[in-house]
């Protein structure tokens, strides 16, 4: 088991302020290589403060890993060193047995680019590209057929409840709208690990379960993880 002094926990719940809720997407078998596997991670932030040390996790294909736990005690801050977008200050992180540690920043992006969907809590969704270019952009990055990327985005936003919205632009979305797309975004180039930072947290209830829904589904059908 990993802890640290501000409550996160990877294992097994032990009360409402940390732990880890655990399912797996249909009845895949754990291979030899993980699709995730974290060891010894650990990361201070300035002024010292430990958020996580001794950190330990392995997420195989087809299963879904939650992380619990009160603001502040790193959980945005583990996704992004998961999606190598900030570094630790120890151990080792790798995504289907390749090591971010010995990637540069180059091989880190492709990495991104070919394997993570990533929802962000900020959405980061481009005010001047319409709803089918933002996302279709993860598809475009890879230089997939154009007709094709912007076929699979409005597949996409059909699925998270916008459909025909698809040229409107970013300003006439509400925050739940919004919130849609960067999930659809994230989902479109099917990845192999879907990281969500509170995917369903400006979403009514109705559709937070259509997203998760879709989650499952998405997931089961790539072999991936989330």
């Amino acid at each position: 088991m990993a802890t640290n002094d501000a409550g996160l926990a990877l294992a097994p719940s032990r009360g409402p302020r940390a732990g880890v809720s655990r399912g797996r997407f249909g009845s895949s078998v754990p291979s030899m290589t993980p699709l995730l596997a974290l060891s010894a991670l650990k990361k201070t932030v300035p002024g010292g403060r430990v958020l996580f040390e001794g950190l330990d996790l392995r997420v195989d294909r087809g299963e879904f890993v939650a992380i619990k736990g009160e603001s502040g005690v790193g959980k945005s801050t583990l996704l992004n060193l998961v999606a190598g977008l900030d570094v630790p200050d120890s151990g080792q992180i790798a995504i289907d047995g390749v090591g971010l540690g010995g990637l540069d920043d180059d091989a880190r992006t492709l990495l991104r680019r070919q394997s993570i969907g990533f929802v962000f809590q900020a959405f980061h969704i481009l005010p001047h590209l319409t709803l089918n270019q933002n996302i279709a952009l993860p598809l475009v990055l890879q230089r997939a057929d154009c007709d094709a990327a912007m076929k699979r985005a409005a597949e996409m936003l059909t699925a998270v409840g916008l459909e025909g919205r698809g040229e409107d632009y970013p300003r006439a979305l509400s925050g739940g709208e919004l919130q849609r797309v960067a999930i659809a975004r994230a989902l479109v180039h099917r990845p192999s690990l879907l990281l969500a930072d509170e995917p369903t947290g400006n979403l009514d209830p109705e559709t937070a379960t259509r997203i998760l829904e879709l989650f499952a589904k998405e997931v089961r059908n790539a072999g991936a993880a989330t």
